[in-house]
């Protein structure tokens, strides 16, 4: 019998008298897509096990997703997912499940390991990079606000969500172009 990754199961909540669907899948069977920058610095393969359960990408309860984001990440070694950054809005919490790595922050560079958890909330620069032999693997667990600025800076960047733009700021009066 062949298996879809999405299997629905319903469940009779006793406690609230409803009926209500179980959304369950195998993290095996969710695909892997990969993302890597045009020089080979960056390179993520990830899971998106959210998504994978029905949600949207970048989409809270707001909007009709999940109140967070689960994926599976892969970094391959001597390489980084993403650059160096911070979220205005967004908590991320990191659980390493395999291979070494480094968490870079303004303050300080941190060694990460196996069974390591770490918490970046918002507005606290950070990178997570593989300095082992082997992937770095890692639970990545984030929450959903109706919108996110991300700061680049190292390359005084700028990315919104959910538009998904980058840029960079000139800085203007408030009231330039409006009269």
């Amino acid at each position: 019998m062949k298996m879809s990754v999405f299997d629905s199961v319903t469940v009779e909540l006793y406690s609230l008298g409803s009926v209500s669907a179980i959304r369950k899948i195998n993290i095996s069977q969710v695909s892997e897509t990969a993302q890597h920058s045009p020089k080979g610095t960056f390179s993520v393969f990830r899971k998106h096990i959210s998504l994978a359960l029905g949600g949207l990408k970048d989409v809270g309860v707001f909007g009709g997703g999940h109140p967070f984001d689960l994926e599976l990440v892969r970094v391959p070694p001597n390489r980084a997912a993403w650059p160096f950054h911070s979220h205005s809005a967004q908590w991320e919490l990191y659980v390493i499940i395999s291979g070494r790595g480094e968490v870079r922050t303004p303050s300080e560079t941190v060694a990460v390991g196996v069974d390591d958890v770490l918490i970046h909330s918002p507005e606290e620069a950070h990178q997570l990079r593989n300095i082992g032999s082997d992937d770095l693997v890692y639970y990545l667990i984030a929450d959903h606000a109706p919108a996110d600025v991300i700061h680049y800076p190292d390359s005084d960047k700028w990315f919104t969500k959910p538009q998904r733009k980058s840029f960079r700021m000139l800085e203007a009066d408030y009231y330039d172009g409006e009269e």
